[in-house]
């Protein structure tokens, strides 16, 4: 695909920022599209529906919406919803699939459900019991907020006093609030787009937590590309991560992060229907090192969204 063939669309508005905690990095990825499309010829304009709500983005008349959205509002299927009744193609998952990937407990759920690998999770609130908590999940164990994105709220707890003052600080981004057992090993991550699976990353950090400031500000953080992987372990990844995308109705494009254990068990963490697509991102890096350039990746990822309207 090339820019041409996507220029006789009347206008694609990439839609950025919006009013989730993870406003910033919108900025940022919608900031690369756009200058992405616009290099490729595309009649493409930005939109921050922060400024003028839908009714702003419904005034321009898009053909078609690259969603750069992330976090609540935007990547939870309420902004897809919304384009569905528009009638207007946009990139990405559709409703369902937003909403379940913007829910870890429940992305869980689904993939417990088919029989896929990921660790044990309990919901936490105020009157939980920290000490019954700590003997089913052991330590460290991580504490997350349910619908929050970018590792924002999150904690390694290392004793069962940091358990309450982890969960006081999840909860100030969510009031659902989750402990999940620790899983100790690297940290992989899978980017699909299409029908392909990108090569595999494993991210590595001095600190040992990829946190909001290893992934978006920090430059100590290492990707390693090729992952390290064998062939026939890697293969084994794309495949699982193939697999838990399209259970949770995964389209277009999106991203899979994983752990392995010491033994070699792959554990699902996490979907990210709108993967961040800054300069620290890690979709343009897997897309880069199987020869796809980031305007090509950027056409790619619009290129699946008129696919998708076209057969419906």
């Amino acid at each position: 695909m090339n820019g041409s063939q996507v220029g006789s669309l009347e206008r694609v508005v990439v839609v950025y920022g919006g009013i989730s905690a993870e406003r910033e990095v919108s900025l940022k990825s919608g900031a690369a599209i756009l200058a992405a499309l616009r290099r490729q010829g595309v009649d493409a304009i930005g939109y921050d529906p922060k400024e003028g709500g839908l009714a702003g983005l419904e005034r321009l008349d898009p053909s078609a919406v690259f969603v750069a959205l992330h976090g609540r509002g935007g990547e939870d299927g309420t902004f897809q919803g919304a384009l569905e009744l528009l009638g207007v193609p946009y990139t990405g998952s559709g409703v369902l699939a937003s909403a379940l990937g913007m829910d870890k407990q429940r992305t869980k759920q689904v993939w417990q459900a088919v029989g896929l690998p990921t660790p044990e999770c309990i919901m936490l609130d105020e009157r939980a019991d920290w000490v019954a908590v700590v003997e089913r999940l052991g330590l460290p164990m991580m504490v997350k907020p349910v619908h929050e994105g970018s590792t924002l709220g999150i904690s390694i707890v290392k004793s069962q006093e940091e358990l309450r003052a982890a969960y006081t600080e999840a909860a100030k981004f969510d009031a659902r609030v989750m402990a999940e057992r620790f899983v100790v090993g690297d940290e992989y991550t899978v980017a699909l787009l299409g029908n392909d699976v990108l090569p595999a990353i494993r991210v590595e950090v001095p600190g040992g937590f990829y946190d909001y400031e290893a992934k978006y500000i920090a430059n100590t953080t290492q990707y390693h590309l090729p992952c390290g992987l064998s062939w026939e372990d890697e293969q084994s990844l794309a495949a699982l991560c193939k697999e838990a995308f399209a259970a949770v109705g995964g389209e277009g494009w999106g991203r899979i992060d994983v752990m392995r254990d010491t033994s070699g068990q792959f554990w699902l963490i996490e979907v990210n229907t709108v993967p961040g697509m800054t300069d620290h991102s890690l979709v343009p890096q897997a897309a880069a090192h199987a020869g796809i350039g980031f305007d090509e990746l950027v056409l790619r990822i619009l290129q699946t969204a008129l696919s998708a309207a076209s057969a419906s």
